[in-house]
């Protein structure tokens, strides 16, 4: 049953993203509207394929997905130690709850003006923009994750005699996956949103920028079907990852263990 319920829920989500796409063609073509507010779909569609095969824009997908990654990584190991650290040692558990209240609430582009002092306008200012807005959720869905594992869980491991390090992954990490799937499901979200903002200030880095610096440009010179080929390309990337990355990992991992989940 809850197949089908799930192929219907996205069946209709198709239909959504039709109707708007449908109201957005006849909007932008019978609507009386100038192509520098509304461009045609076909605008739209011949300027990402310009901008594939003669542009820079693969590139730019590129360089920031290779960012976020790294910067992710960063944030993941980091959270990691924190966390498990919370756990063993109740002076390491204060250090995360303020670290936390400190940071969790501070947006990453706040910073900028003292990421560039530190780090310059570099890839290294992008990584730790990322790593700001990725650690804290992370963190804090790992520190209750880990609160949250059954009591009887822990004494079977003790009774078996578990190493510390086997309790660690074979039934305090298995037991907060699901916690930590949320973690990045967010972490990655204020990342990427965090990203293409920096982007955006800081220019060109790397090669030629990222997807930030194509939608600047497209601004810039007002291109506004390029405009809508770089906002697009972030919601393309921002739902691949959401919906079929993370989904893919939850079907592997937690709903393979618990069906009813």
């Amino acid at each position: 049953m809850k197949w089908k319920k799930d192929k219907k829920e996205k069946l209709i989500m198709v239909l959504w993203v039709l109707f708007f796409l449908a109201l957005w063609q006849v909007s932008a073509t019978l609507g009386g509207v100038s192509s520098l507010v509304l461009p045609t779909l076909g605008e739209v569609g011949n300027t990402l394929l310009d901008s594939v095969v003669n542009g820079n824009l693969l590139i730019q997908i590129y360089y920031s997905l290779k960012v976020i990654v790294i910067g992710m990584i960063i944030a993941t190991v980091l959270a990691l130690i924190l966390s498990l650290a919370a756990q063993r040692y109740l002076v390491m558990a204060g250090l995360g709850k303020v670290l936390a209240l400190v940071g969790h609430p501070l947006p990453a582009l706040a910073l900028l003006p003292l990421i560039i002092v530190w780090f310059g306008t570099g890839d290294a200012s992008i990584i730790a923009i990322i790593v700001h807005s990725a650690l804290w959720p992370i963190m804090i869905n790992l520190t209750e994750g880990f609160a949250a594992v059954p009591p009887i869980y822990l004494e079977i491991g003790r009774n078996m005699e578990l190493s510390h390090w086997a309790m660690t992954w074979e039934i305090r990490m298995k037991s907060a996956l699901g916690y930590f799937i949320s973690g990045l499901k967010i972490a990655f979200a204020r990342s990427w949103r965090a990203l293409i903002g920096a982007e955006m200030v800081f220019g060109a880095i790397g090669l030629q920028g990222g997807i930030g610096w194509y939608i600047f440009k497209q601004r810039t010179f007002m291109n506004t079907p390029g405009l809508f080929v770089g906002i697009l390309v972030v919601i393309i990337i921002g739902f691949v990852v959401e919906s079929v990355l993370f989904q893919y990992w939850e079907r592997k991992t937690i709903r393979k263990w618990n069906p009813t989940v």
